[in-house]
């Protein structure tokens, strides 16, 4: 078994190649003798040495896609993501955006209750607060009433965490879910996902507490029969009460629910599988993330999760593909049938696994914005991909960029170096804002903070206002954060929605404003603020904190 690549990198980059070479053996044969916790943080450098940022492949882009004022129309403009991904045709009014963490808590523990053929839960980690026992007690409530009214139990609840964030500590998300798996074995399933870039001594040396730096499944996705809420908002306290994101609920959308449920269990497939006792074990046949082959492992989940996607895709454009019409992708045609006025595409990004499809989306979005539309762009860690950077500082349209302001940061008040985080995010934005002036992009670009007493800010994601709408025609809203580790390192899924629905575009309007009304614009005098100041060591630490955070 090889040595993790990032370990490889380290040791080729300080001795000559015949020492280097003795190291990474002895890194294999400690590997497979031992498999423990612990030990010095010293390898969180490694990553610095990973490749750099390179611009993924571009999807093509045909002649005349620059507007979407053409004949035709709205959807003709974004038909391109069907060449790449499922598009789900719903109606608008099935789709609310819920507002704060209190309406997502409520709604889930509603929706579990009600459930009767399943209950998807995917996210980084579940909390071991009141709280979050109150969310699996719904579960529990859910199990006992669907074996007492059938012979033959419906109701199959799937839990899917992140190995290393889950395990943290001796309660955990494991021992919050335990219980269930031993009273409802036959109906509970608890994946977790380990990353397979976290192996070897790697795995052995960095701490409990940093090993998620290294790449986690971050998937938020909760899934109650035929609805479905995506967000990025974590099963965890904070999260139901002062931790603002963002929350969609696509209501009675069998096809949607179907797919994220169906891409929950390929993920789930090529996880570790908790048992009763505590255990993990790998399903039959499948390559172990870490102590299996690093390429096999990847090839063989990739080929899992794909076929998801593949799947659905093919069967989404026989679906929309007019009987007349020797075309492939979407239909324009008879869009407001039944109401059906708006599109739903799910987007994937799994680059550890090579899979990188929201990326190229993302990126193709940003390069047809074109003079005059207007993008409002949010991420609670704004720490763009230099590829992301390029297009925003190259592109014509109106960028207004919400990001936390260093109180609302989670990592405000942290101990140890986390706690330098936030200032090394305002070093970040600093950066950025003096690449806007001097490019002379001010009255283009907006950079503004997010302010909320006690609050902290975890939202991400864009709208996308067209020339002269004062309603947005399009948002994309999910787990990815637009930075490193969400395109790079971890697994993530979003969803772009593309609706002609007047009142789903008012109510994405108001949570845009909602959130932007309480953040104030950043110039040159926010960072001349004494709370601003960022001391010369994290300054020097931040090309770290960027990659891994």
């Amino acid at each position: 078994m090889a040595a993790p690549m990032s370990w490889r990198r380290l040791v080729y980059s300080v001795y000559p190649p015949a020492i280097a070479g003795v190291f990474t053996r002895i890194s294999d044969r400690i590997f497979r003798a031992r498999d423990r916790r612990g030990g010095s943080s010293v390898l969180l450098l490694a990553p610095l040495l990973a490749e750099a940022d390179p611009a993924p492949r571009l999807v093509s882009r045909p002649a005349g896609s620059a507007g979407a004022q053409g004949t035709e129309g709205l959807f003709g403009h974004f038909r391109w993501m069907a060449e790449h991904v499922p598009a789900f045709r719903v109606p608008g009014t099935h789709i609310h955006i819920l507002t704060s963490p209190d309406q997502f808590y409520k709604t889930m523990k509603a929706r579990i209750k009600t459930a009767k053929r399943r209950v998807v839960m995917a996210s980084l980690y579940l909390g071991t607060g009141q709280l979050e026992q109150e969310l699996v007690d719904c579960m529990e409530d859910a199990l006992q009433r669907s074996q007492e009214n059938s012979d033959s139990p419906d109701l199959k609840v799937s839990v899917l965490l992140d190995y290393t964030r889950g395990s943290r500590g001796q309660i955990n998300s494991r021992t919050m879910l335990l219980p269930l798996l031993q009273r409802f074995t036959s109906q509970m399933r608890v994946s977790l996902y380990h990353t397979p870039d976290l192996r070897g001594l790697l795995r052995l040396l960095v701490p409990q507490r940093f090993n998620e730096t290294i790449g986690v499944q971050h998937i938020k996705v909760y899934l109650f029969d035929d609805s479905i809420i995506i967000s990025g908002a974590n099963l965890s306290d904070s999260y139901f009460t002062n931790r603002q994101d963002r929350y969609v609920l696509l209501e009675n959308c069998g096809e949607v629910a179907d797919f994220f449920a169906d891409l929950v269990e390929a993920v789930g497939d090529v996880s570790l599988q908790l048992q009763p006792d505590d255990s993990v074990t790998m399903l039959e046949g499948m390559v172990h993330p870490y102590k299996g082959n690093r390429q096999d492992f990847s090839t063989a989940a990739r080929k899992r999760i794909m076929e998801v996607v593949n799947t659905a895709q093919m069967r989404q454009q026989l679906t929309n593909q007019p009987e007349d019409s020797e075309d492939e992708g979407l239909s324009d045609g008879g869009l407001s049938d039944g109401g059906e006025d708006t599109w739903v595409f799910p987007l994937v990004q799994m680059k550890p696994l090579g899979i990188q499809v929201d990326e190229q989306v993302t990126q193709r979005l940003l390069t047809d914005a074109g003079p005059n539309s207007t993008v409002f762009l949010t991420s609670g860690y704004f720490n763009l991909t230099r590829a992301y950077m390029r297009l925003v500082l190259g592109a014509g349209a109106g960028y207004r960029i919400l990001t936390a302001s260093p109180e609302v940061n989670g990592f405000f008040g942290a101990k140890g170096v986390a706690g330098a985080i936030p200032a090394a995010y305002v070093h970040i934005a600093r950066q950025f804002y003096n690449q806007v002036c001097s490019l002379g992009q001010q009255e283009r670009i907006h950079l503004h903070e997010y302010h909320r007493p006690e609050w902290t800010f975890h939202a991400k994601g864009l709208w996308y206002y067209l020339q002269g709408k004062d309603r947005p025609c399009l948002t994309l809203i999910g787990s990815p954060n637009f930075g490193y580790r969400s395109v790079h390192r971890d697994l993530e899924a979003q969803i772009a929605i593309v609706t002609e629905n007047k009142a789903l575009q008012s109510q994405l309007q108001e949570e845009q404003e909602r959130l932007y009304q309480r953040s104030t614009e950043v110039s040159s005098s926010t960072f001349e603020q004494p709370d601003r100041h960022v001391k010369l060591w994290v300054k020097l630490v931040t090309p770290l904190i960027k990659n891994f955070f």
